[in-house]
């Protein structure tokens, strides 16, 4: 058990008074913190990997809700357990951890319990970018054995985000046709290993003709279509089996004109689960016809705390393996790269950062 204070090293958002926009890039820092007290019901994580999300990125243009300056950015992280309120003796001692990516939210299959959270870069939301952080234990989850720190790293936000989008909103089921917008992000890529392992046939789209091919061929989806063509609902219909020539549901992560683009190849009654707003348009439209069709359209978010074990668990039954942007940024020193992933969206999958160790990827 590592002795108290524990001397962290911490990237933290700077000044957070500029006008929003996407032009506008607040600064980061590395910063010198100490954990001083542990409490009975928390621990101290040694964090090994840190992972990337793209909220990450839209705090940094101030687009988040409740930015604030002074917070520690990020919301996974993956370690080992340093240190336990309960003392020297705990069993979490040296155990390999990642942590939830959110605080309030526990079982409640609907919305959180308590004051929801996402930790990293808001007021009260001190985030994970540290070599260390002091966690409430509830919110600790065992490293699934055959991930290294750096997969677990890329997990968390991303699977339990397409585990709801997936299977609680879009209830997608073995045999099923899926279509997964805006493949190569960390949730879409989830959500199509999770679709894939379930049975069901995945099709894919994506302005990159790479990204399509390596969805393909890598990550077992049946077909793709590139998402800039007019016609790309067309394409993927003619690429379905002819008995089964349409969409059982969609998992979107661009929202826009998404309803009216699939409408003529969604079966009557299907679901369309938009979890991101990636279009140029801020605003999704259903229509009469979309009504008569009977479409369910709903929103999704990152689930709950039960959600995110269920996805694990499935994880480890299926030995599937997190996605994760290559090559892996070496250092917290170097945060400002994965960052720029984001920002120009190069990434295929999360990406991540070794802190302090060897790079196992």
């Amino acid at each position: 058990m590592t002795a108290l204070p524990i001397q962290t090293k911490n990237v933290v958002l700077g000044d957070s008074s500029a006008k929003p926009g996407l032009s506008t890039w607040y600064d980061i820092h590395i910063e010198d913190r100490t954990i001083n007290q542990v409490k009975p019901h928390e621990a101290v994580l040694k964090v090994n990997a840190v992972g990337f999300n793209h909220r990450d990125k839209w705090i940094r243009n101030g687009l988040y809700p409740e930015t604030e300056g002074g917070q520690t950015m990020g919301s996974d992280a993956a370690g080992v357990v340093i240190a336990d309120g309960e003392g020297e003796k705990s069993a979490l001692i040296g155990q390999r951890y990642f942590i939830n990516p959110s605080r309030g939210w526990f079982s409640n299959k609907k919305h959180s319990e308590e004051r929801f959270i996402l930790p990293g870069g808001c007021k009260d939301a001190d985030g994970v970018f540290a070599t260390a952080v002091k966690v409430d234990k509830k919110y600790l989850i065992p490293t699934p054995a055959h991930l290294t720190d750096e997969q677990a790293a890329a997990w968390p936000l991303a699977a339990v985000t397409a585990w709801r989008a997936t299977f609680v909103k879009a209830e997608v089921e073995k045999g099923d046709n899926v279509l997964i917008t805006g493949i190569g992000g960390g949730v879409a890529l989830q959500a199509l290993q999770f679709a894939v392992a379930k049975g069901a046939n995945a099709y894919v789209t994506s302005s990159s003709p790479d990204k399509l091919t390596r969805a393909v061929k890598e990550f077992g989806a049946k077909g793709g279509a590139n998402y800039k063509d007019a016609d790309w609902p067309a394409q993927l219909k003619k690429q379905m089996p002819a008995e089964h020539a349409y969409l059982d549901a969609v998992v979107d992560s661009a929202g826009g004109d998404i309803v009216a683009k699939v409408n003529p190849i969604l079966q009557p009654g299907s679901s369309i689960a938009i979890y991101g707003m990636a279009a140029s348009s801020p605003k999704t439209t259903i229509t009469m016809m979309d009504v008569i069709k009977n479409f369910n359209l709903k929103g999704s978010t990152i689930g709950s705390l039960d959600e995110l074990k269920q996805a694990t668990e499935f994880m480890s039954a299926h030995k599937l393996v997190p996605v994760v942007d290559h090559p892996v940024i070496n250092g917290l020193e170097n945060a400002e790269e994965g960052f720029q992933r984001l920002a120009n969206g190069s990434q295929m999958g999360n990406v991540v950062i070794n802190v302090g160790m060897s790079s196992k990827l």
